[in-house]
């Protein structure tokens, strides 16, 4: 999948998640990128998050970098 597709699902999802309050919105966006989103669009988000996150909207970056603990560190 595309980074740019994912970009905008991902900001649907902080759309959906926007009623909640900047901080629990990103806790909820964060969330649901792990339980739902499939490893290889994670890694994909990732990866655009790392080449700056071009598209992201505030809250959904802050999201996408709290999944860099969940990454796996290559050694």
């Amino acid at each position: 999948m595309s980074p740019d597709k994912l970009v905008y699902m991902a900001n649907q999802i902080g759309k959906f998640f926007a009623h909640e309050g900047e901080d629990q919105a990103v806790q909820s966006v964060a969330t649901h990128l792990r339980k739902f989103w499939d490893p290889r669009m994670r890694t994909t988000i990732l990866a655009h998050f790392d080449a700056g996150g071009t598209g992201l909207d505030p809250v959904v970056h802050r999201a996408v970098g709290s999944l860099k603990e969940d990454a796996p560190t290559t050694r």
